[in-house]
């Protein structure tokens, strides 16, 4: 299927692109802008830079037919590995974790693409095994694939990215028809698996974690008991969310006791950018920005269920439970639901690469809605 870039409506109808998509990944991200230069104005310009590449690479995404990208799936799959290893060799170390790589003008964090990768690449993957897809076999083979980017990214160290990558995975992996013995079984296995892990991993001398991850999930269990180092910014988090009662205490909030000027959490415009919202929009903020995130989720649902095809199905699936978990993940740690862990709030957090990897995704997904079963 070619394409072409001048005529548009020969391939495309122009009322099948999803704008109200676009209006609300627009939307959130103008919030994300205000919200990032209030917690560290100094940013507020290469967030801004962000965006704005982000909106030119999701515009031109959309209109490249997403069946031409799938079949260079394993292409994307050795790109994918190459970067992480990259980072493995080449990466710089920034707080203990080894990340980025310094391309010179700017800093790149190749474990984002990596989930768009992921996405696309078991699509095409699932979608050719579509009558295999409960062979072992074929489970064995797709276990083997993910396992080298789960293994690079937790070794940055980076296991919030690692848990969320692997649920996108497993989540995949059932919307590509995966029966429900098989993940009842898994489930009757893993739950309790997971228990005792948890078990062994606050022991001393455990093998599993790090040390200041084993540090986190004490700190989460008791707060109390580490309330002056470990728990200390997820302690200071919930405080200013629930400071900022309804409607908060204002946009850029100058107040000696704020979250940001205090200094009571360290780079508050990344991975806490929801307790800056919480204090400064309050209750009504913090709904408003949740509800954009469930819109913009439930929006790419939509469009995948009138894909014609069942790659075009699992791109828009598995880029709406990748802003779905990525969100909870960050609400949660903010609001001390979860341990603390580091990984950015879609769409409004600071960091170039994960905002134009996430535009990435919608670019995919509002292909798949240029192209819906009518055009089968």
């Amino acid at each position: 299927m070619k394409f072409n870039f001048l005529n548009i409506k020969q391939r495309y109808n122009l009322k099948d692109y999803k704008f109200s998509l676009v209006a609300l990944v627009t939307t959130i991200s103008i919030i994300g802008i205000f919200v990032v230069g209030s917690a560290q104005a100094s940013v507020q310009g290469k967030q801004i830079a962000g965006v704005v590449m982000g909106t030119i690479a999701m515009i031109v995404i959309s209109l490249i037919d997403y069946e031409w990208v799938l079949n260079m799936y394993w292409l994307l799959y050795g790109v994918n590995i190459v970067l992480l290893l990259a980072v493995l060799f080449f990466g710089e170390n920034i707080n203990g974790a080894t990340r980025w790589l310094n391309l010179g003008f700017v800093q790149f964090q190749p474990s984002d693409l990596t989930k768009i990768i992921t996405i696309l690449f078991f699509a095409k993957f699932l979608m050719e095994r579509e009558q295999a897809i409960n062979n072992k076999k074929t489970i064995i083979q797709a276990a083997a694939l993910i396992l080298p980017s789960l293994i690079l990214i937790y070794k940055q160290p980076n296991l919030s990215n690692t848990i969320c990558l692997a649920t996108v995975f497993c989540i995949m992996l059932y919307m590509g028809g995966l029966s429900y013995k098989f993940i009842g079984t898994v489930l009757a296995i893993t739950i309790p698996t997971a228990a005792l892990f948890l078990t062994i991993v606050v022991q001393p001398n455990q093998p599993f974690l790090k040390d200041y991850q084993q540090a986190r999930i004490l700190a989460w269990l008791e707060p109390e008991k580490y309330a002056t180092d470990e728990a200390y910014q997820q302690i200071n988090s919930v405080m200013a969310i629930g400071s900022g009662q309804l409607s908060g205490k204002g946009y850029n909030s100058n107040t000696t006791t704020s979250v940001k000027n205090g200094n009571f959490i360290s780079e508050p415009q990344t991975d806490f950018i929801f307790a800056i919202i919480g204090e400064e929009l309050g209750f009504v903020g913090c709904c408003v920005v949740i509800i954009l995130l469930l819109l913009i989720v439930i929006t790419c649902i939509l469009i995948g269920v009138k894909a014609k095809d069942t790659g075009g199905r699992l791109i828009c699936g598995g880029v709406a439970t990748l802003i779905g978990v990525q969100s909870f993940i960050n609400i949660s740690v903010a609001t001390q639901i979860f341990p603390n862990t580091g990984i950015s709030l879609p769409f409004v957090s600071y960091g170039m690469t994960s905002v134009v990897c996430f535009y990435m995704g919608i670019g995919f997904v509002l292909n798949v809605g240029l192209q819906p079963n009518k055009y089968q």
